[in-house]
C-alpha cells in the first residue's frame, strides 16, 4: 500500500481538504481520508482525469493537412477522400510512433484513459498481415509506453453503402467478414488493455452480421458505434431502410448501458428521447464534428431527458479536453441563444455539471473503473499547479474557471493506475517519442 496526501481534492461529495489516498499494489484506491492533520500534502489540486472515448489514432498524422480548399464544396465527405489517403500508406511501426505520440499528448492534456476505434486492420490493399493483429499490437504498444489506459476497440467494417456496394479499394484494408473479425477479438483478449467491440457504421455492416457479432460476443464488453453523423447518412439509411439511423439502431437492437453511440448529431425528438431512455452513452467530439462541419448536438435536450453523454478527440487534429467539453456548451448556447445550457435543478454551476457528466458517461463507455476519486476505482489522479488561478477560487467555482477560462489545464502530476505518468508537466519517455513521430511525419511527407 502507498498512501499520497493531497492539500485538496476533488471526491464524489466535493472538493476536500488534506485528502489522504491510498492505492494498492494493483493501482486501485482501497481507502480516501479528508481532513487529516499534520498538513504536508501535495500541493495543488487533485481530481481524475479526464475520459476520451472516441478516438481514431492513425488521423493524427493528416492533423493541420485538409484545411484546404481544392475547389468546388469542401464537407465531410471530401475530407473523407483526403483520410483514405494517409490511412493506405501507414505501416504498423508507423501505426505505433503515431500512435505514442498522439497518446503522449492526451496525458499531458490530461486525459488518463482512451476508447480507440481502430479500423486499420490490414495492409494496403487489404492483403492480411502474417499476424492478423498485428496493426492492433502497435497500438496497444504504444498505449503501453506511454501509460495511457486503453479500451481497445476493434472495428467491424463490411461493405462500402447501405446497398450493399463493394468495398472500394482504398477501403479494403479496412474489412473483416463476422468469422475473421471474432477470431481478432479472440486473438486480443489477452492483455491488460479493455477489449471492447465497434461497428463502423450502419452503412458499413449489414443487419445479419450485427446480430451475429451481438450473440457471440461477452456480454460485458463495450460496444461502440458511429452514427447519424452527417444528414447524408440520414438520407440514405431513410432511402434503404425506410428509418432513420438511431431510430433503425433501437429497434432492431437491445441497445443499452454497455453501447456508445459516437455523434448522433441528427436526431428527431422521438429518436432522442429513446436513446436517452435506453442508458446507452453518447460519445460527443465537438472539435472533431466542428472541424468536419457535421453539425450541433442537441445537449439541452438530451441531458433534459436524462441523457448520458461523454467526450472524444475522434481525428485527433486537437488534443484538448477542456475545448470538447466548452464547445459542447457552447454549441448548445449558439443554437439556443442562451447560457448554462448544462446547469441542472442538483447543480447550478456549468462548469461542475459538465465535468461530473463526461466522466460518469465515460466511464460507463469505456467499461472502466474510472472517472472518480473513490474507493474501488483505479488511481487515476491529476494534479493541478498549486500556483494557477484555480487555486484561488471558491470552491463552487474551480471548474466553472477550469473549462471555461483556462486555455489548457495547468498540469503538474497526471497518475495512471498508482503509477506517476506527468511529473513536473513531462513524460519520461517523451523525447524519444517525439523525435519518432516527427520522423514519421517526413517519411510520409515524402509519399505524399
Amino acid at each position: 500500500m502507498t498512501s499520497y496526501l493531497f492539500d485538496k481534492a476533488y471526491l464524489p461529495t466535493g472538493w476536500h481538504r488534506n485528502v489522504r489516498i491510498t492505492v494498492a499494489q494493483d493501482g486501485m484506491i482501497t481507502a480516501i481520508e479528508t481532513d487529516i492533520s499534520g498538513g504536508g500534502g501535495l500541493k495543488g489540486l487533485a481530481l481524475p482525469p479526464f475520459l476520451n472515448t472516441h478516438s481514431h489514432a492513425f488521423q493524427k498524422i493528416f492533423a493541420g493537412r485538409t484545411e484546404h480548399r481544392a475547389g468546388g464544396q469542401d464537407n465531410f465527405w471530401t475530407w473523407r477522400d483526403e483520410m483514405y489517403r494517409f490511412a493506405n500508406i501507414i505501416t504498423p511501426d508507423d501505426m505505433k510512433d503515431i500512435a505514442a505520440f498522439l497518446y503522449l499528448e492526451m496525458v499531458k492534456a490530461g486525459y488518463g484513459s482512451v476508447a480507440e476505434f481502430h479500423y486499420l486492420h490490414h495492409q494496403p490493399g487489404g492483403a492480411r498481415y502474417d499476424n492478423p493483429a498485428e496493426m492492433s499490437y502497435a497500438i496497444i504498444q504504444a498505449a503501453e509506453e506511454v501509460g495511457i489506459s486503453l479500451t481497445h476497440l476493434p472495428v467491424l467494417y463490411m461493405q462500402g453503402g447501405f446497398d450493399g456496394a463493394s468495398l472500394q479499394e482504398r477501403q479494403l484494408r479496412f474489412g473483416h467478414d463476422v468469422d475473421s473479425y471474432l477470431s481478432l477479438l479472440d486473438q486480443l483478449k489477452a492483455g491488460p488493455h479493455k477489449l471492447g467491440a465497434a461497428f463502423h457504421s450502419l452503412r458499413a455492416v449489414p443487419e445479419a452480421a450485427l446480430s451475429h457479432v451481438m450473440g457471440a460476443i461477452d456480454g460485458d464488453m463495450p460496444v461502440h458505434i458511429h452514427i447519424a453523423e452527417q444528414t447524408q447518412e440520414v438520407t440514405d439509411c431513410l432511402s434503404q431502410t425506410g428509418q432513420r439511423p438511431v431510430d433503425w439502431l433501437m429497434s432492431h437492437c437491445d441497445v443499452g448501458p454497455r453501447w456508445c453511440l459516437v455523434h448522433a448529431t441528427h436526431m428527431t425528438a422521438a429518436e432522442r428521447m429513446a436513446l436517452a431512455k435506453s442508458g446507452a452513452v453518447v460519445s460527443i467530439c465537438p472539435t472533431t464534428e466542428a472541424n468536419l462541419g457535421d453539425g450541433f448536438f442537441p445537449l439541452g435536450d438530451f441531458l433534459a431527458d436524462g441523457g448520458r453523454l461523454s467526450i472524444g478527440s475522434d481525428s485527433n487534429s486537437l488534443i484538448s479536453p477542456l475545448e470538447e467539453i466548452r464547445w459542447l456548451e457552447y454549441g448548445a448556447r449558439l443554437v439556443a441563444r442562451q447560457r448554462n445550457m448544462a446547469a441542472n435543478a442538483d447543480q447550478s454551476h456549468t462548469g461542475a455539471a459538465l465535468y461530473n457528466a463526461v466522466q460518469q458517461g465515460g466511464a460507463q463507455a469505456l467499461g472502466q473503473n474510472v472517472g472518480a476519486l473513490a474507493v474501488g476505482q483505479r488511481a487515476d489522479i491529476m494534479l493541478l499547479a498549486e500556483d494557477c488561478l484555480l487555486d484561488h477560487m471558491a470552491d463552487e467555482t474551480i471548474l466553472d474557471a477550469l473549462i471555461f477560462s483556462s486555455p489548457t489545464a495547468p498540469i503538474k502530476d497526471l497518475m495512471i493506475g498508482g503509477n506517476w505518468r506527468i511529473k513536473d508537466g513531462h513524460h519520461d519517455r517523451e523525447e524519444a517519442i517525439t523525435a519518432r513521430y516527427y520522423n514519421v511525419i517526413q517519411r510520409l511527407r515524402e509519399c505524399i
